[in-house]
């Protein structure tokens, strides 16, 4: 099994299983992770998606040693326009991790690189060892860069610095990748474990509903006029209203105590 997957009390995780390579993407891993987040975006019980890898890394981006054997057999054997649908067609996993309305966690054991890199950036928040490694390498493979990552790490760290990033494929470690925003969280790699139990708790206990329609408005700030923004606000703000979180919540505020969320 290419990509392994588990659900426990709400939480789904997707574990990238090719250690030999460095859990290098292949065509059945990325399906079958186009199909796990296709119904986990619908799912009303599923309340946070993890992605993580198998081993000690967490993505090596695609299977240059793949992608070699097929220039040795003299090329691919589709044309242009079917290589490119196709391409495309595999990158909508990096859409569903970006848009779906769960929130969405990349736990990083180790090296994320090329469309690892970016399957990471794509998620809305990201932990990673203090081991870790991210590159987007693909100018050390004469490639241009794919699964969003020309999109996600431009907003993240700005246009000027995802050039540098992009153009010399050089590597950051955690620590500098905590400092310039590409991860939120860096833990020592033997307590990665336990810090991530405790982070996807905290996470899956959150109102779901509402931190669907948060994405949605933060996404569309990222390409959208502020009234655009203030439209859909006034639209997610009266719809979450009517939700059992929110009046369960007030309640609890009324009354003093903690609010317990259930999604939904």
């Amino acid at each position: 099994q290419d990509l392994l997957e588990s659900v426990d009390d709400g939480i789904a995780t997707l574990t990238m299983n090719r250690p030999d390579s460095r859990n290098a993407l292949s065509r059945d891993m990325v399906q079958a992770m186009h199909d796990a987040l296709t119904r986990h975006a619908t799912d009303p019980a599923i309340r946070l998606v993890v992605l993580t890898g198998s081993g000690a890394a967490f993505c090596s981006g695609g299977d240059v040693k793949g992608f070699a054997a097929a220039a040795a057999a003299g090329g691919a054997s589709m044309g242009f326009d079917q290589r490119v649908t196709g391409l495309r067609m595999r990158m909508e996993v990096s859409r569903l991790l970006h848009e779906m309305p769960k929130p969405t966690l990349a736990i990083i054991p180790g090296p994320a690189a090329g469309a690892g890199l970016s399957l990471a950036l794509a998620c809305d928040l990201r932990m990673a060892a203090d081991s870790a490694k991210l590159t987007t390498a693909f100018a050390k493979v004469g490639l241009s860069g794919d699964f969003g990552g020309s999109y996600f790490l431009g907003h993240l760290v700005g246009t000027s610095r995802a050039r540098e990033l992009y153009f010399t494929g050089r590597v950051v470690l955690a620590d500098e990748a905590l400092r310039m925003g590409l991860v939120d969280r860096v833990t020592p790699a033997a307590e990665l474990a336990q810090a991530a139990h405790q982070w996807t708790r905290e996470l899956a206990s959150l109102p779901t509903v509402a931190l669907g329609y948060m994405k949605r408005n933060l996404n569309l700030g990222l390409r959208a006029s502020l009234s655009d923004v203030l439209d859909a606000e006034a639209i997610h703000m009266v719809r979450t209203f009517d939700t059992e979180d929110h009046k369960g919540a007030a309640a609890a505020f009324v009354e003093k105590r903690q609010p317990r969320f259930r999604g939904h």
